[in-house]
């Protein structure tokens, strides 16, 4: 029975978001709570909405010896009614921080909302917590991306370990 649920954020819901969903999924596999935990994504905008995830995502994800099926990835806006649903909204940068902030409507749903660098615990602190677009950038930056969404994976693990009273 799913017993915690987690929304990764980013702008179109192709490139961040969606590769920190699919490395989610299988840290939580390999942490054996994949029955009590789901992860999904979304985006701040319709920009991108119904499109796969970014082919250099899946690539970088590839090049990194990760094996999936990429293939159902449909980008989606994020809905404010969701906040009843989830327990971590997982912001990629600030401006998604703070629109989601404002979409939240009451304290209890802006205290479900945090960056995910933040759970990097060697990672950056403050202002220095977003993960960039790699959208405008080649593969280094697609490698850079999957570098700082895997140095906050595992403490997303431990988080969530905790909440469930693991």
């Amino acid at each position: 029975m799913v017993a915690y649920r987690i929304t990764v954020v980013c702008t179109g819901n192709i490139c961040r978001s969606p590769m920190a969903e699919f490395v989610l999924r299988e840290r939580f596999d390999a942490a054996g709570l994949s029955d009590r935990v789901t992860i999904d994504s979304a985006g701040t905008t319709a920009w991108e909405e119904g499109s796969p995830a970014d082919p250099r995502t899946v690539a970088a994800l590839e090049r990194h010896g990760h094996q999936g099926d990429y293939s159902t990835h449909r980008a989606r806006v994020f809905d404010k009614r969701w906040f009843d649903d989830v327990d971590l909204v997982l912001a990629a940068d600030h401006g998604h921080c703070t629109v989601l902030r404002r979409q939240a409507p009451t304290p209890e749903a802006q205290a479900k909302i945090r960056m995910l660098r933040s759970f990097d615990p060697s990672g950056p602190k403050g202002d220095a917590l977003a993960i960039d677009d790699p959208w405008y950038g080649d593969d280094t930056s697609f490698d850079d991306t999957y570098a700082e969404v895997t140095g906050a994976a595992d403490g997303v693990v431990e988080f969530v370990r905790d909440q469930l009273g693991e």
